[in-house]
């Protein structure tokens, strides 16, 4: 892009839902540019596709679907792909985004912004779980695509939801061993079913996949423990157990997870509008059909917009793209409308078995709100469960007053490990809703950036 240009729309985020953008958005004859942290596309779910999909342990959607989407998205020209490069600024008013590159910042004026920021594994805060060994499940892929690295010793997954399903396998494919899966799931999945059955059938596809990676676990040695309660990680220099209240085992790597939430930092810090979504347990943008924001210039797309999987989050993206070109000029209502049409069907179906997995998946009280109040939920600035709880007697009525007694918040994550689980303990403290208590408002810089990387900036620019 030429210096002083204006690009049509800008991308953050190089996962599905920013890739089909971009490839649908260039097709309509907009200019794009694609700012991506990573430095390769595809995503967290299509993570290092480019490089890992001839991993055996990868193998499936990962390595088909993904690598040709990654394709695509290289092959289609009008497209300013931008690696390594993180978005610390965003001036909604003026679609100017001020970016870190190579050490240096500089800025991007766009007249329509795509905010494709994807997922974040929900907190699980349990007693021990800063322990050396012990991560997210989400965090041990991510090791997996990018470096092939896979657990030595007793390897336990302790949690619920899909992913602990495909983790499994991939590790038990890749010589990890032996397995172990603690699984938190409260209620049958028939009980569940019986509540959402239009969901089970117009999902059966996704269903199908899901059954099909619960018995390639099981052939593969996994042992499965139902109905865990109380988990506790535990040892001196590491994780050297886990214990749980009708039992323990030895591991040397622990694999926590709860599923996942909208990655919502950037959208909060911009001031977009935001609802708590009830069925989903976490906040996420009011968005309307097409992912407009309660902002003009804004538009979201993907798991940052509400969970919903991969596939949705391609649907949404292609459906941003045209009602950028629609707004730009490009197409009409009309036209938009029509080539919408597959798009919408790609979503409904993709998002059909949504509220069946949202019931069967929902976390238990204790993981929003941790009972134990040594528990550490703030590990930037070390804060417990229980100093929280007393911030909450002492007068603090929401994550951004807890602040002020306990910096919760203010550590390098800016929040994004901590601010759900605060604002849970202080809406059972006060015995108010989450959803009263409230959301950390962050800040820009969303990432940390040093005073010489800000200096970085041309002349002009800081003018």
């Amino acid at each position: 892009m030429a210096a002083g240009s204006i690009v049509d729309l800008a991308i953050v985020g190089a996962g599905p839902a920013g890739m089909g953008a971009a490839i649908e958005a260039a097709a309509l004859g907009l200019s794009v540019t694609v700012l991506d942290e990573q430095p390769a596309p595809g995503g967290q779910v299509f993570r290092a596709v480019e490089a890992a999909s001839g991993d055996p342990a990868l193998q499936g959607e990962f390595a088909t679907q993904g690598a040709a989407l990654a394709r695509q998205f290289r092959a289609t020209k009008g497209i300013g792909y931008r690696p390594s490069t993180t978005l610390w600024h965003l001036d909604r008013q003026a679609g100017l985004l001020s970016v870190l590159h190579g050490g240096a910042s500089s800025e991007i004026e766009a007249r329509r912004v795509l905010l494709a920021t994807g997922a974040q594994e929900r907190p699980v805060p349990i007693p021990g779980w800063t322990l050396p060994g012990v991560m997210g499940m989400g965090a041990a892929q991510i090791l997996l695509k990018t470096a092939g690295a896979v657990p030595q010793g007793p390897v336990v997954l302790a949690g619920q939801g899909p992913l602990t399903w495909l983790l499994a396998v991939q590790l038990l494919r890749a010589g990890a061993g032996p397995v172990t899966l603690l699984e938190t799931t409260r209620g049958g999945a028939a009980g569940v079913g019986l509540r959402h059955p239009g969901g089970l059938w117009n999902g059966r596809g996704l269903l199908l996949k899901g059954l099909a990676l619960v018995r390639e676990a099981k052939r593969r040695g996994l042992r499965v423990v139902r109905n865990v309660r109380g988990l506790r990680a535990e040892g001196e220099a590491r994780v050297e157990r886990v214990r749980w209240e009708s039992g323990s085992l030895p591991c040397d790597t622990l694999l926590l997870h709860e599923g996942v939430i909208p990655s919502t930092h950037v959208s909060r810090a911009i001031g977009l509008e935001h609802r708590w979504d009830t069925a989903q347990l976490c906040w996420r943008p009011v968005l309307d059909a097409w992912g407009a924001t309660s902002q003009e210039r804004i538009a979201i797309a993907g798991d940052g917009g509400g969970i919903g999987g991969w596939e949705a989050a391609l649907a949404t993206g292609r459906l941003v793209a045209l009602d950028a070109a629609r707004r730009l000029g490009r197409i009409s209502e009309a036209e938009r409308d029509h080539r919408a049409g597959p798009h919408h069907a790609a979503l409904a179906a993709a998002l059909s078995l949504r509220p069946f997995l949202d019931a069967l998946y929902a976390p238990a009280p204790e993981v929003l709100a941790p009972r134990d109040d040594a528990t550490v939920v703030c590990r930037c600035e070390e804060v417990t469960a229980g100093q929280v709880r007393l911030a909450a007697r002492l007068g603090a009525t929401g994550p951004n007053q807890a602040k002020a007694y306990l910096r919760a918040g203010m550590g390098p994550c800016q929040g994004r490990m901590c601010g759900t689980t605060v604002a849970a303990l202080i809406a059972a403290e006060r015995g108010i809703s989450i959803e009263d208590a409230g959301t950390l408002r962050p800040r820009a810089p969303f990432k940390p950036l040093t005073v010489g990387e800000l200096a970085a900036l041309p002349p002009e620019e800081v003018a």
